[in-house]
């Protein structure tokens, strides 16, 4: 289960991970309390705050996967983390002093976001210079396991935190967590990566990658698995959120209880997704079309400890559709290709929430929560039907398998890589 925690490299950039990460939740968490107490309670406004920090990822998020192919990634990393927690700092030392506005959140928000447009496709893809191969659905499960143990652990941490401190302290915290992530990069042994060369600028780059993906059946259904579920996974918070209150009459303490049962079942399900050696199709599939039945169940469920009990499989079903799509994206890109391709990736793993979350919200406000969650759960089994559909009109079409050796470079790809450049 933990096989990659013997390379060395991936040790330092793990362990700074962790520290990070919870970092980066209590920091979220105090980001949103901050918004509320500088507005009074303004929902609006926090909804901006969510909105400003997704929407660069949204418009430059293909940039970023392009410019991770460009560039050595470990450098990248370095930059990125740096000026990551530069802001956290500015922010920690606006609020301890009195100083800030909400204006000053805003503007932390947007500029997160413009940096992780650069420095998640090259965190995404930078795994497998680390591990190789072989290890790497491995890395990426223990990965998920850190991000969904963070998300368990920094939210509680930090409203402990905040009801003794107040926010301040915590958004300084955050800052010293990035020296963790940052002396684990600086100490990895550069002989031991596996670097690609930098693919040197030109014209066209990223019409090359959308092109590739296009024209890859075995690229292209994790992405619209991917995109079909983060429409209803991304607003999935908010229909357990309304589940708990309009349905079930709970508090916000059982609201919390509800989130952790699905964050414990994302956990579970990272942890033995970490145990499989080889990704596959049909388990993409399988997974994704699991996690709509349990929406659907999770909305049929009578009372409150059943509504609890169905969380669990449909976070472990979301997490492994999660931990799969990353792993086949990965192992099928091309080294000269894999930033853009994680590129894309991220976006339409982010583009969800912005059109999922209106749609769940308007169906909870006309039939209800229950209609809200099923149709949720039996929209997402359809979208992977389509998802299917498209790959094999794909495979039809070009001539390629939809699920081909995953690697190397195949002469297909050279053909399609050359014309895209001479384009």
């Amino acid at each position: 289960m933990f096989r990659s925690l013997r390379n060395h490299n991936y040790r330092l950039f793990a362990a700074g991970g962790v520290v990070s990460n919870i970092g980066t939740w209590m920091q979220r968490t105090a980001q949103d309390w901050l918004v509320l107490e500088l507005t009074h309670g303004s929902g609006s406004a926090l909804g901006v705050t969510v909105a400003l920090q997704f929407l660069p990822i949204m418009l430059f998020g293909l940039w970023g996967g392009m410019l991770a192919d460009r560039y050595p990634k470990r450098r990248v990393l370095v930059v990125a983390q740096s000026l990551m927690g530069l802001l956290a700092l500015t922010m920690g030392v606006l609020v301890m002093t009195g100083s800030a506005h909400v204006w000053h959140v805003y503007a932390m928000a947007f500029t997160l976001g413009l940096i992780a447009c650069v420095e998640v496709p090259t965190r995404q893809s930078f795994v497998v210079e680390m591990v190789g191969r072989r290890d790497l659905p491995n890395a990426i499960a223990l990965n998920s396991s850190t991000f969904n143990l963070a998300r368990v652990v920094g939210p509680a941490l930090a409203g402990v935190l905040i009801y003794w401190m107040g926010t301040g302290p915590i958004f300084l915290l955050n800052a010293a967590s990035f020296a963790a992530v940052i002396t684990g990069l600086l100490l990895m042994r550069a002989s031991e990566l596996r670097s690609p060369e930098p693919v040197p600028r030109a014209k066209g780059q990223l019409r090359e990658g959308l092109r590739y993906v296009g024209t890859r059946p075995d690229l292209l259904l994790p992405l619209l698995i991917v995109a079909f579920m983060a429409i209803f996974t991304q607003s999935f918070s908010t229909s357990i959120a309304l589940m708990a209150r309009q349905v079930y009459g709970a508090g916000a303490s059982s609201f919390g209880i509800a989130s952790s049962a699905f964050a414990v079942g994302a956990l579970a399900g990272a942890l033995l997704a970490a145990r499989r050696v080889k990704p596959s199709r049909r388990f993409l599939i399988a997974g994704a079309v699991c996690f709509g039945l349990f929406q659907v169940v999770a909305g049929l469920a009578p009372g409150y400890a059943a509504f609890l009990l169905m969380l669990v499989p449909a976070g472990m079903a979301m997490i492994t559709v999660n931990t799969t799509a990353n792993t086949i994206v990965q192992l099928g890109a091309s080294p000269a290709m894999r930033g853009r391709v994680m590129g894309i990736y991220v976006l339409v793993f982010t583009a969800g929430a912005p059109v999922g979350s209106p749609i769940v919200g308007w169906l909870s406000e006309l039939a209800g929560p229950r209609v809200a969650v099923m149709t949720a759960g039996g929209l997402s089994v359809v979208g992977v039907g389509l998802a299917v559909l498209v790959t094999r009109i794909v495979a039809a079409r070009t001539g390629v398998p939809a699920e081909q050796a995953q690697g190397e470079q195949s002469a297909h790809e050279q053909v399609v890589r050359g014309a895209a450049a001479a384009a």
